[in-house]
């Protein structure tokens, strides 16, 4: 069993701003990764690094964010390939939703994650397999 961690749960855990978040995303990231469920994809980490260093009301240093990435691609990362790509391409004309959330949905999929956890999509929803949960609720 697998667990997804989207975007918003690792930027979450560096923002000082929304403590209440930083600290269930804290949590949940120890919990997963020590569990050995805790998979990531390249999408995640690169939106992760562009979140933290200009989005953040007070944003990370890019070395800062640099030394994140590199211990959080510690973590097993799925590559976004063109096989994935064209999943998610697929799951948009099937689904109301976006192509970046399709293709977080795909990655987690082929990742052979059983929970995505995101604040993004609708907690409880099944998707093929794939249970999203929203660690802030």
């Amino acid at each position: 069993m697998r667990s997804f961690l989207d975007t918003n749960v690792l930027v979450y855990a560096v923002d000082e701003d929304v403590p209440r978040k930083k600290e269930a995303a804290d949590r949940l990231i120890e919990e997963e990764a020590l569990a050995g469920r805790a998979i990531l994809s390249t999408q995640v980490l690169q939106e992760f690094y562009v979140v933290s260093t200009r989005r953040l009301k007070r944003p990370l240093s890019p070395e800062r964010a640099e030394r994140a990435v590199r211990a959080l691609a510690t973590l097993p990362v799925v590559p976004i390939d063109p096989r994935i790509i064209l999943a998610a391409i697929a799951r948009v004309h099937r689904m109301t939703v976006s192509f970046w959330d399709a293709l977080i949905i795909d990655a987690a999929t082929a990742g052979g994650a059983t929970t995505l956890y995101s604040e993004d999509l609708q907690d409880g929803l099944e998707i093929d397999g794939l249970t999203i949960r929203n660690p802030f609720r």
